[in-house]
């Protein structure tokens, strides 16, 4: 549980160093902040997140995307 613990908190970290740097952050097709985004994979036991990132002409990080994948084998 500790080390989740620690994941949430740097994910959070990460995000929010992105949010600081204009980096436009969505989720599931909805702006999110770096709360709602750690919240949601805390909550996702059976799933989780897939990132997409869309660079600017320079190759900085501009936008980032969280979309759900299930996890869980059929």
């Amino acid at each position: 549980m500790k080390s989740e613990t620690k994941e949430y908190r740097e994910l959070f970290s990460e995000l929010n160093r992105y949010e600081r740097r204009g980096v436009y952050l969505e989720m599931e097709g909805n702006p999110a902040s770096p709360t709602q985004i750690v919240k949601a994979h805390m909550l996702r036991e059976d799933s989780g997140y897939m990132r997409d990132y869309i660079l600017n002409e320079k190759g900085d990080l501009k936008e980032l995307y969280f979309n759900h994948i299930n996890l869980q084998e059929k």
